[in-house]
């Protein structure tokens, strides 16, 4: 149902198209020419009438067929959030019990060691990072500071 829906409302659009892209605006543009009495079966003016209705015709279809396809698919659509489906353990089990069982991701040993980029030829190697921490300034500067007393 829904593929019908959306079927005919593709063919209004272009049809919608066309027929805005027919009648005369302003500039010229692409509409129906000089008017005027051409002897032709319709006047100018029947014919500005015409498109019009067909623009008013085809543009209500349009809406009609947008309401429809929102409402096929607030039918269709479940009613838990998409982050409900990919929640983990929260997530329902499916349906068919022999889906086959994926492999687990094992980091490869040293994943997560900090990468060092190899020493240039003939370059000393650099030194390495100092393993403790430095001394505390031996004049006391880290003494922790105690409140003021109020005062009365």
């Amino acid at each position: 149902m829904q593929n019908v829906v959306l079927t005919i409302h593709l063919i209004l659009a272009v049809l919608l198209t066309g027929v805005v892209l027919l009648q005369r605006s302003e500039g010229g543009g692409l509409g129906m020419g000089g008017g005027g009495g051409t002897g032709g079966v319709m006047t100018g003016r029947q014919a500005a009438n015409a498109l019009t209705r067909l623009t008013w015709i085809f543009g209500i279809a349009i809406f009609c067929t947008s309401i429809a396809l929102t409402v096929i698919a607030a039918r269709e659509s479940s009613t838990g959030s998409v982050l409900d489906r990919f929640g983990g353990a929260t997530a329902p089990a499916p349906a068919t019990g022999n889906l086959p069982q994926l492999p687990t991701y094992t980091p490869p040993p040293g994943a997560g060691q900090p990468i060092t980029p190899p020493a240039p030829e003939g370059a000393a190697a650099p030194a390495a990072p100092a393993a403790t921490a430095p001394a505390a300034d031996p004049a006391g500067a880290a003494q922790p500071m105690t409140p003021p007393a109020p005062a009365n």
